[in-house]
This record gives structure tokens, C-alpha cells and sequence, in this order.
């Protein structure tokens, strides 16, 4: 390898192991050697068990609950700057606390900001991440940041289904942005759900806005964490009359006994990544491999080409 052209190294924390693995192989090399040791009180120290110095790498961490995926991404970052790595890429493909990106009531922290100046201070040069909660986290970093797209992943295998009389769904009115994107790529119509929450997590009302009889809907969107809001927009949509209701959500968080509302909701399918690996198995959900994704563009990275061809919509 040339100066100006590093040779490039995979690694991964302890709880992203299987996804970085997958990438690794598509990037074709070997996933990097690191170790962590524990202490009794739960510290942990990560320890790269081989040279990087000179090199670019990339760590591989979704920093999904708890902090201490977080915690292990940061001290892989400060690990690699202090022996000398040329490049540190920090492969996120869940960005963790990315829905507090704004105050919305007083004396709260913008969670997503902290978290990006934790990663530069602890030395990362680049992050790569999938479908952030919000666009603008881009510009709470002073470094670049790839931001990826599921719809890469989740659009050909829509295609694939062959559904006749589709229509795309936002689950909430944030969302309808990524609906309407899905709807102009596919053609089809969109509908939007306008809910009404008691507090985080807990929905108090749900409307439709738009017409699902006689239509095949999917829902879009970015994350499912407890489950409530997309099993009452398919019970919603069941009772106007559409036909069938599928649901496509990049990051699977699925906490508590979200998996339990999914199996008992009118929903026939829930397409996810594999961001974050999944608790608990369904016959109804359906895991689409972001491993592939990552890896062209890391190359792309590595050989300073262009990754607008990743984007498809």
C-alpha cells in the first residue's frame, strides 16, 4: 500500500460481533482481534491484539442499550488514536440516543449532540451510519458522517412481493417525509397516522389521514421500540378495510414484550436490519442483512470514490 492509501482493518465490539463479522466478509478480510478484559465492579478495557499504526480502521458498533456498547465504542476510539492509527471510522448502524436531538421541554440534555462530541474527543476521524431518527445529527459532527439509507435494502425486496393496489404509511407525522420518499420511488399512494401519546412510548389517540380499502399497505419507518405505535396503525388500517398491512423499521429495538404485540397484531410481516440483533424470534418478522451496505461503501471510503450510488431514492 501506498502512503496516501492505508490498508484498512475491521473490528467490533463485544455486542456488534455478529453483523461485523458479516461485514468483514463482504469487505473481504478478516474481523480484527481485540479483547476486553473485565473487573469485578464491571469496568472494561478493550485491547487491539494486533499493529494498526498507520492504518485505517473501522469499528463496528451499534451503541443500542445499554451505555456500555457506547462506553466500548468510545474506548475503541481512544484505543486506536493512541496507537497511532491514520484513520478511525466509527461504524454505527444504530446511532443510539439519536431521538434526543432537540429540547423539547425545558432542562433536558440534546443527547445525539453529547454522543457526537464524545466520538470526536475520543478520536474519531469519519462515522458511517443508517437511517439517523433525525437528518440534522449530520451537522452535530465537525467530521464527515455517511449516512445510509435501509431503503437500499428494504425497496428491492417490496419490488419483490409483486403487491398489487400499494400504499406506503407513515406510522406518525415526523415520519411522512420517509413515506412520501418510498411512495414517489415505488409509485404509489401514501396515507399518514396522526397519533396522539400520554407520555413516551404510551399512545392516547391514533387517526388516519388517507383512504387504505381495498389496499395492500406497508408502513415505513425507522426504528420499532415497543411495538404500540405500528400494531395500532395495522389494527387502524385492518378496520378501514385494507387488505393486507406489512411494516418496514430499519433499526429493531424491540423492547419488553414488543415482539408478543407483533405476533398478536393484525401486521402479516415486519421487515427489519440487522442493526441491532434481534432478542427474540417471530415467524412474522423478516431480517434483511445491512452487512453488504456497509461494506461497498467502507470500501468506497477506503478508495476515496463516490457512495452516491448507495442512494437510490
Amino acid at each position: 500500500m501506498s502512503y496516501f492509501e492505508p490498508e484498512a482493518k475491521v473490528f467490533a465490539c463485544s455486542q456488534s460481533k455478529e453483523l461485523a463479522e458479516k461485514i468483514a466478509k463482504h469487505y473481504g478480510v478478516e474481523l480484527g482481534k481485540v479483547t476486553f478484559s473485565h473487573y469485578s465492579d464491571g469496568e472494561f478495557q478493550p485491547s487491539f491484539e494486533e499493529s494498526i499504526r498507520g492504518l485505517r480502521v473501522f469499528l463496528v458498533c451499534s451503541t443500542f442499550p445499554s451505555a456500555d456498547n457506547l462506553m466500548e465504542l468510545l474506548l475503541m476510539c481512544d484505543a486506536a488514536k493512541r496507537a497511532s492509527a491514520r484513520h478511525i471510522t466509527a461504524v454505527i448502524p444504530y446511532f443510539g440516543w439519536a431521538r434526543q436531538d432537540r429540547k423539547d421541554k425545558p432542562r433536558v440534555p440534546i443527547g445525539a449532540k453529547l454522543v457526537a462530541k464524545m466520538l470526536e474527543t475520543a478520536g474519531a476521524t469519519r462515522v458511517m451510519t443508517m437511517d439517523l431518527h433525525a437528518d440534522q445529527i449530520q451537522g452535530f459532527f465537525e467530521k464527515p458522517v455517511d449516512h445510509l439509507y435501509a431503503s437500499t435494502i428494504f425497496l428491492p425486496y417490496v419490488q419483490s412481493l409483486g403487491l398489487e393496489n400499494l400504499t406506503i404509511a407513515s406510522p406518525d407525522m415526523g415520519g411522512s417525509k420517509r413515506a412520501y420518499a418510498y411512495a414517489k420511488y415505488l409509485e404509489s399512494e401514501v396515507v399518514v397516522c396522526y397519533k396522539q401519546r400520554k407520555k413516551a412510548n404510551v399512545i392516547d389517540t391514533m387517526e388516519l389521514i388517507g383512504d387504505v380499502q381495498g389496499r395492500n399497505v406497508i408502513l415505513v419507518d425507522d426504528m420499532i421500540d415497543t411495538g404500540g405505535t405500528l400494531a395500532k396503525a395495522a389494527d387502524v388500517m385492518m378496520e378501514r378495510g385494507a387488505l393486507s398491512v406489512r411494516a418496514i423499521c430499519t433499526h429493531a429495538i424491540l423492547s419488553g414484550n414488543a415482539v408478543d404485540k407483533i405476533e398478536n397484531s393484525s401486521l402479516t410481516e415486519l421487515i427489519v436490519t440487522d442493526s441491532i440483533p434481534l432478542k427474540k424470534e417471530s415467524s412474522k418478522i423478516r431480517v434483511l442483512s445491512c452487512a453488504e451496505l456497509f461494506a461497498d461503501v467502507m470500501h468506497m471510503v477506503q478508495n476515496n470514490t463516490s457512495i452516491s450510488d448507495k442512494f437510490i431514492m
